[in-house]
């Protein structure tokens, strides 16, 4: 079995966000990347594929070549190989149209993605894929198993969980649930130097328009200083609801 693994290379949530060019751009300078957390549940799980059922791991990005120290981890943590597709990601379309060419390429079984990148958060590029290569679809995965070309997920939907079968090849988009947290890996100092020498293929991104334009970013307001009111001051309590906060 074939699996291909979606890496994106978004900003660690401890990093201090800040914007340039008027707020139509995203300041860089100072930020830590990581492997989207979503991506990395997925290739957890495809770790265990290969452990257990002897299946071949390949993860792949679409980015500029500072995605891929991010790649590299993801070998680290025990993929084979790695493919960058040299183009910056300017929209869910655009990197899923990148993506679904990777997959035909590679004739791929099984796509593990992420359902949503912690960045922009758009939950697209995995049904975009599908659309694009005319695969099964399963989203909100928490939970799969292969036998043979049969794939049985577990995927969350409102008020619980639904049980589905069908036959690969499958696109998953992936979250926690898929593994737990506890059993994703840490590269360590063998993992680190083997994965010098695993392959990273680049290759060049296929024509594909961009669909979405920026127009600006806005940080989230500042929060209001906190009002306390005395617990007996009932009337002071109501008067703040229906007149500052206008909730009653």
């Amino acid at each position: 079995m074939k699996i291909l693994v979606c890496i994106s290379h978004v900003p660690d949530t401890t990093s201090k966000i800040n914007f340039t060019e008027n707020d139509t751009q995203f300041d860089k300078n100072g930020v830590q990347y990581v492997i989207n957390p979503m991506d990395e549940y997925c290739l957890t799980r495809a770790m265990w594929f290969k452990e257990k059922q002897g299946a071949s791991v390949t993860v792949v990005n679409v980015g500029t070549q500072e995605t891929e120290a991010t790649l590299r981890k993801a070998l680290a943590i025990g993929a084979d190989d790695a493919i960058r597709v040299d183009a910056s990601a300017t929209d869910s379309f655009f990197v899923a149209k990148q993506l679904a060419e990777v997959v035909k390429n590679g004739n791929y079984d099984l796509v593990l993605a992420g359902k949503e990148s912690i960045d922009y958060n758009g939950a697209m590029v995995p049904g975009f894929m599908a659309g694009l290569l005319d695969y099964s679809f399963i989203n909100a995965c928490v939970g799969l198993e292969i036998a043979e070309n049969t794939a049985t997920a577990i995927r969350e939907i409102d008020g619980g969980s639904e049980t589905l079968e069908t036959n690969l090849p499958l696109i998953i988009g992936g979250q926690k649930g898929i593994v737990q947290e506890a059993d994703l890996r840490i590269p360590n100092m063998r993992g680190i130097m083997m994965a010098r020498k695993k392959p990273l293929q680049v290759v060049p991104a296929v024509a594909a328009a961009s669909e979405v334009e920026t127009v600006k970013f806005e940080k989230p307001a500042t929060k209001g200083a906190v009002k306390l009111v005395d617990a007996d001051n009932l009337d002071e309590l109501i008067s703040l609801l229906h007149n500052e906060a206008k909730v009653i």
